[in-house]
């Protein structure tokens, strides 16, 4: 949105204020996606800019040398900062080398990257990837498809379909043994733990069941996780397990931000959780109980404005929902039974084939950490790169 064949960066923000519309583009795992916010009465204005920067950007060299600066100097911070620091390591410690979810975390890239990127190279991804044959168009608001498609089509109908690229989002499995990664800031009065995993796409079979079985295990504030290295020994501020959204294998990880010197036995107790849900502690039945009611309770608030309502059919495209996915939610989350929730733990919590990465002071921690004997310890730089001992 930095400027098309018509419009400078500048004018496509005045045009925009001029009509009280706002414009965004950005970007996750998988999609591209560009979405406009105007008044009705101002939509025939509005959409003519709209359909400009999704078919004609021009990506101008000085936007680009800027952007490019200012997403170095995030880069930067990013590595100066123990948790940005561990979600842009970690993808590379899961996903092969080509695979299209080997990128950090945080969105930005990596330094090599962005250098090497070129007005060229953003032309011909757009040239290749933005096809009205691999594009979803989303409207809501006071409008029906009769009254929205011939204005769609005045704008969009000269743009010509092509085959695009195949992306490679092709399964991954866990390592099969666990590996510990610690990178060393020292001084740090804080470590971050990271204890990740690989599971399959969000739209599987087993979905609500993994997600309730994660909302117990350190999906929530009041969950075990939480509740022990954060309520109990007050180890930690906040403590969790992450679910990340994927249209392909996606990461699975606990998160703990601790105090140095319980460094080792924070994760020695993140571990326990862990597998005491697959084993001697699994899910019981007050823990389901307020799951369900936390899941479908708050659902009627979930579509209150029109960007919460675009913002759910842009989740159900990006998965491929069936279009009675949210209608039938609620029935199935309140059909899930004990047996669900520890069948997915069964499946998808994997103690013993975690990679642990652990930024901190290694002076203070790496002799404590090694005793717990949790995998074949690896030091690494804040590129990812191996270190010598």
């Amino acid at each position: 949105d930095e400027g098309t064949k018509r419009r400078s960066s500048l004018q496509i923000s005045d045009q925009l204020a001029t009509l009280g519309a706002i414009l965004t583009s950005s970007a996750n795992l998988d999609q591209s996606i560009v979405s406009l916010n105007t008044l009705t009465d101002h939509l025939d204005e509005a959409l003519d800019i709209y359909a400009d920067v999704v078919l004609n950007p021009q990506f101008p060299e000085a936007e680009l040398d800027r952007l490019r600066k200012q997403i170095a100097a995030g880069i930067k911070a990013e590595q100066s900062s123990p948790v940005s620091l561990a979600l842009r390591i970690v993808p590379s410690l899961l996903y092969g080398e080509d695979h299209a979810y080997n990128m950090p975390l945080t969105g930005t890239g990596t330094e090599a990257s962005l250098a090497s990127i070129e007005r060229d190279d953003l032309l011909d991804f757009h040239d290749a990837w933005f096809r009205p044959n691999n594009a979803t168009l989303i409207v809501v608001g006071d409008t029906t498809l009769d009254e929205i498609k011939p204005k769609v089509e005045r704008h969009f109908s000269r743009w010509t379909a092509r085959n695009v690229p195949t992306k490679n989002i092709a399964p991954v499995q866990s390592p099969d043994e666990a590996r510990v990664y610690i990178v060393d800031r020292p001084d740090s009065e804080q470590s971050i733990i990271i204890a990740a995993s690989i599971v399959p796409p969000t739209n599987n079979p087993d979905e609500l069941a993994l997600q309730a079985m994660n909302d117990v295990l350190g999906g929530k504030f009041s969950s075990r996780v939480n509740m022990n290295l954060r309520e109990d020994k007050s180890w930690a501020y906040g403590a969790y397990t992450i679910l990340l959204g994927g249209a392909g294998p996606r990461p699975y990880f606990g998160y703990a931000p601790v105090q140095t010197d319980k460094t080792a036995p924070s994760m020695a107790e993140l571990r326990k959780e862990l597998a005491e849900i697959v084993s001697t502690r699994p899910p019981e039945e007050d823990e389901l109980a307020r799951v369900i009611d936390d899941s479908t309770l708050s659902l009627p608030g979930n579509w209150e404005t029109a960007a919460a309502v675009a913002s759910s059919l842009v989740e159900s495209q990006r998965y491929g929902y069936a279009d009675d996915y949210w209608d039938t939610y609620a029935e199935r989350v309140r059909g899930l039974t004990l047996a669900d929730l520890r069948d997915a733990a069964d499946k998808y919590v994997q103690p013993d084939r975690l990679v642990w990465v652990v930024v901190g002071d290694r002076e203070k921690i790496q002799d404590e950490v090694r005793s717990l004997e949790l995998g074949e310890i690896t030091f690494l730089d804040v590129d990812g790169n191996p270190v010598s001992e």
